[in-house]
């Protein structure tokens, strides 16, 4: 059997799956829709939040941010995981003892105020957006390779699977889809990565291969010949730290408290049937996580030794001219078609010269060579994993696997996020502020209507996206960090925290994080609008935008702390709610 049939198959078979769940678990209430009936134990629910969590951004492209980041992208793996201990710690048990099917709803009853309510609604659209624009882009990725379509169809298929089982069943459909999903997608990481490390390094677990010496009896460890490979070829070590020390804390600080403020993973939550099981859905959430982030930094390397050897393979030097090279590898002629990967023979030489010419201390030794720049003219980071498996010539059925995996992947976050943003419009400003007479049918129907609008607005966003996946998805958690997570936090642990305070502090931490971003980003991430483009020299502290958002949040907590100082307390029923919240019954008693 080919390798196009093997895909269809899984493809197709993982489709079906989804289907069938979706019709057999449909929503028949708003309870249903929101937080699927309340119902979800703690492990049904680690495993539905650790697929609703690893999307595209996890799935694809991180392991693309590290192959070509190298030790740049360990805040990423840092950042994404630790969130989940502040989750566990700090918010998750308390939000569910509050009972709630949204943020906002959490949000306007602590702070006594519909005003908070429809800022933080404004939150959570603004950071969910732009978060889902990663996950569409890598459903677009993926489909387009996989089944042989247009970028753009590939989104709009993605579109419609989404459309099916999200509108359809709503968060009890989309529960048990993602378990679906997280089983698919975590087979489809580990085995190749597997398979991998046993080609490199003779070892089986490739968080230990990362660390062996090659299988080539040569006796050289993994990361001390990819240093080798790419610096011979003027690119910076896999291993050498690029960024401030700030700046590496302040992305790390941020990924990890956008993190613990993404209202999809938060609602998450709400789903299971006591206090103590959100606690235990943390754990085993971070546990099935883990699996796959310890995996990532391993799939990385290994990915980038694999396409420099595989491109340009030979020694660098003088006698590299007298190789015979094949013009391109089969691989990358199959990537060529997506558009996601190009090449241009700058010299007629018949073969790809992959180097840093952006290198003047390089540029001379390229000279001597004949090379007249970098033919690579096109890399998307987010193929390294979907095209890992056909560089290292693996099975045709592992390649439709990590096929189906890396479309698992991006269509469970993609649902999570959508379902948030359709709950606080139907929820949070139709039932609890427009109209609060409607029925419970009007309701459940006004929220899949919102979804559909979604659903419309992802795609379009998708098929024009900014950037790569995990660049924008780092945005998004910037945007969270720096609106909704102070609000949670202050809502919990401050008696004193106010509404006027809470409102200041979230306007104030999303127009700072969100002008910082359209400086050096552009309007809307859109190339030419931003005001210093490429120019790192002009960041705040050295800071960049993706960083930002751990500053934000600074800038949220100082003006909500100084506001409620100036303003009137909370009602004493507000005072006595957040007692209720956070401290048990028994303990508050004695």
């Amino acid at each position: 059997m080919d390798t196009q049939t093997w895909i269809y198959l899984a493809v197709g078979g993982s489709f079906l799956l989804y289907f069938v769940i979706a019709i057999v678990s449909r929503a028949g209430s708003t309870e249903e829709f929101y937080v699927a009936g309340g119902g979800v134990g703690p492990v049904a629910n680690g495993m539905a939040t650790a697929a609703d969590w690893m999307s595209a951004a996890s799935f694809i492209s991180m392991a693309g941010l590290i192959a070509f980041l190298g030790y740049n992208a360990s805040p990423y793996l840092m950042g994404w995981t630790g969130g989940f201990v502040l989750l566990a710690l700090l918010l998750a048990p308390y939000l569910r003892k509050f009972g709630s099917f949204t943020v906002p709803a959490f949000i306007g009853a602590r702070y006594y105020s519909n005003v908070a309510r429809t800022v933080a609604v404004i939150c959570l659209i603004v950071a969910s957006i732009t978060y889902v624009i990663g996950q569409m882009k890598g459903v677009g990725v993926a489909f387009g390779r996989f089944l042989e379509v247009e970028f753009e169809t590939g989104v709009l298929i993605g579109m419609f699977v989404v459309f099916f089982y999200a509108v359809l069943g709503g968060m009890k459909g989309i529960t048990y889809t993602q378990i679906a999903q997280y089983i698919v997608l975590i087979f489809a990481f580990t085995v190749p990565a597997v398979f991998i490390s046993i080609q490199l390094t003779g070892v089986p677990l490739p968080q230990i291969g990362l660390g062996s010496t090659m299988a080539d009896g040569s006796g050289v460890f993994l990361l001390e010949k990819l240093d080798g490979v790419i610096t011979e070829l003027g690119f910076d070590k896999f291993t050498a730290p690029e960024h401030s020390t700030l700046n590496v804390f302040m992305l790390t600080l941020s990924l990890m408290i956008g993190t613990a403020g993404l209202p999809h993973v938060i609602i998450r939550f709400f789903t299971v049937r006591k206090v103590t099981d959100a606690r235990k859905s943390v754990g085993w959430a971070l546990f099935f996580i883990a699996i796959l982030y310890t995996t990532a930094p391993a799939v990385g390397a290994m990915a980038r030794l694999n396409l420099m050897e595989t491109v340009q393979t030979g020694p660098v030097g003088e006698e590299s001219s007298s190789l015979e090279y094949e013009q391109r590898p089969q691989w990358f002629k199959t990537w060529e078609g997506t558009g996601l990967l190009g090449f241009e023979d700058k010299n007629g030489d018949g073969r790809i010269q992959y180097y840093n010419d952006k290198n003047p201390e390089f540029q001379a030794t390229a000279d001597s060579y004949g090379w007249e720049g970098n033919e690579m003219v096109n890399v998307d980071r987010d193929i390294m994993v979907l095209a890992n498996p056909e560089i290292a010539q693996l099975p045709a059925w592992v390649i439709a696997l990590v096929a189906a995996g890396g479309v698992a992947a991006a269509l469970s976050t993609a649902a999570g996020l959508l379902l948030a943003i359709s709950s606080a419009i139907s929820h949070d400003l139709l039932k609890s502020m427009l109209k609060p007479d409607i029925s419970e049918k009007g309701e459940l129907m006004a929220g899949r209507i919102a979804m559909t609008g979604s659903i419309l607005v992802a795609g379009y966003l998708g098929i024009n996206p900014p950037g790569f996946a995990a660049e924008v998805v780092a945005l998004a958690f910037g945007l969270a960090a720096s609106s909704l997570f102070p609000a949670l936090l202050m809502g919990v642990f401050s008696k004193r925290m106010n509404r006027e305070g809470a409102i200041a502090g979230m306007l104030a931490g999303l127009l700072a994080t969100v002008t910082y971003i359209f400086i050096f980003k552009g309007m809307f991430f859109i190339p030419g609008t931003n005001l210093f483009p490429d120019d790192a020299s002009a960041w705040f502290l050295g800071i960049q935008p993706e960083s930002f958002g751990a500053l934000g949040a600074a800038i949220n907590f100082t003006v909500a702390f100084l506001v409620s100082r100036v303003t009137a307390e909370p009602p004493a029923e507000v005072r006595a709610l957040v007692d209720d919240v956070r401290i048990p019954g028994a303990l508050r008693q004695a």
